[in-house]
């Protein structure tokens, strides 16, 4: 895999760290009880684990049925269940310090961890919402670690049209390397989300999505 980080993304001169999450981590209130968190550069000089991740992890490429035919899945993944040993001690500890700071309004641990390599801007990934299993009916969360290039993650009302108090269809969340984002509330049941292709010249990025059991 012919995949190199980008020279602004280096950053050799900090040790690898995760800053609080507290007052730095923005709440934007949706509709319908759906709410996203933002936590810019909650990771900091991350280049080690990007450029590990990028290398050991085992990516996957899908193939799924699209109307007549079989067609690529255009991101690499790999998904960890749980109890499964994470490739890399720091998403350990990014998932135990998620469950901690957010214990009161979850209720329960981040258990999984699902990864998707976008190589360049040609890979995204469609309009969807984390439906299958409990989120399907039932408020969770899912926390995205992004690392590598920027990405745009977008979101709109499962229903459509315009959203509340305004005249925009969806909005955006510009994603950089270090950043968290978290949909919470009815989030994955009333609004979807992709990360829309890009005609940019980007390079690879990796999202790391915490879940919890039950939820993918």
């Amino acid at each position: 895999m012919d995949l190199t980080l980008q020279g602004s993304l280096l950053d050799l001169t900090d040790e690898m760290s995760l800053r609080h999450l507290g007052t730095a981590t923005r709440r934007h209130h949706l509709t319908r009880g759906a709410w996203v968190d933002v936590r810019p550069d909650w990771l900091s000089a991350g280049d080690e684990l990007f450029t590990a991740l990028l290398h050991d992890v085992p990516w996957h490429a899908e193939r799924r049925q699209m109307y007549d035919s079989v067609v690529d899945v255009p991101r690499l993944t790999k998904f960890y269940a749980a109890g499964e040993r994470l490739p890399h001690p720091m998403l350990t500890t990014a998932r135990e310090a998620l469950s901690a700071h957010y214990a009161d309004e979850l209720g329960e641990p981040f258990v999984t961890a699902g990864l998707c390599l976008y190589r360049d801007g040609r890979d995204s990934v469609a309009w969807h919402g984390d439906r299958i299993g409990r989120s399907r009916d039932s408020d969770t969360m899912i926390a995205i670690l992004s690392l590598g290039s920027s990405r745009t993650l977008t979101l709109r009302p499962r229903d459509g049209g315009t959203i509340e108090g305004t005249s925009q269809k969806t909005l955006r969340f510009p994603l950089g390397h270090g950043d968290l984002v978290v949909m919470g509330g009815s989030c994955q049941r009333t609004w979807d989300h992709a990360v829309p292709k890009t005609s940019e010249a980007v390079g690879p990025r990796i999202s790391v999505q915490f879940r919890v059991s039950g939820v993918r």
